[in-house]
Order: structure tokens, then sequence, then C-alpha cells
């Protein structure tokens, strides 16, 4: 009989890091095709260089990530996902199925708790 498996903090931490704002739009962008830095942030506009410095270095940390060294003139980096990455793309693409197919019921639920929690519209 195989253990269910428990949600410990080594696994909340991950999954945190992983699933997180700017991880999973650096993850699905990657999946497509190897980008430079610059690629990276004009697939993604919304994100500061900083934050997409750490969520690269993240990403590597937890081996979902590489960095390539590219050895042109100038040198390049490019990122890469891994094959452990790539272990990912069929969950991400289930989450996105999952939300795009529930979201007008979890519109539904927020209008229904805001209309109880803030009678006659949100307060100032």
């Amino acid at each position: 009989m195989t253990e269910t498996p428990q949600l410990t903090a080594a696994h909340r931490e991950l999954i945190d890091q992983v699933l997180d704002k700017w991880s999973l739009q650096v993850l699905e962008a990657l999946c497509e095709k190897p980008s430079r830095f610059n690629e990276l942030r004009h697939a993604i506009p919304a994100v500061t260089q900083k934050s997409l410095t750490a969520t690269l270095r993240r990403l590597e940390r937890n081996g979902m990530v590489e960095r390539v060294i590219i050895s042109s003139r100038p040198i390049a980096v490019e990122y890469r996902i891994t094959s452990l990455g790539e272990t990912l793309e069929d969950l991400i693409d289930a989450l996105l199925r999952w939300s795009t197919v529930n979201m007008p019921a979890v519109q539904r639920a927020r209008a229904r708790f805001d209309d109880q929690a803030h009678p006659g519209g949100t307060p100032s």
C-alpha cells in the first residue's frame, strides 16, 4: 500500500518557489524555447529585472532551469528548461486548464462573498 504524501515544510517551500507569480511565466516561456535574459523580460513585460534575476536563480538552484554560456562575441548567457523542469509542463498545463474551466465559478463565488461581506458596495 502506498502512503499518501504529506505536505511538509520542504514540500511547501518547493511548491511556493515553483508556482510563484514569476516562476510560472518563466517556466512557460522556457518550455517553448531557450531564451536570453532580455528575451524573457520582453516575454514577461511586467517583471522587473530584479524579480526576473531572483526567479531565474531560484529555478536554477532547484534544478528547473540551467544557465548556458554561449561562446560568441560578446559572450552570451541563455536560460534553458532542464529535464527536471520539463516534468512540470504537464502539471502547469493541467493547472491552467483547471483555472480556465473553473474561473467562472470562482468569479461567482467571489462576487457572492463580496456581496455578503459588504452589502450595498465596497466600503471606502
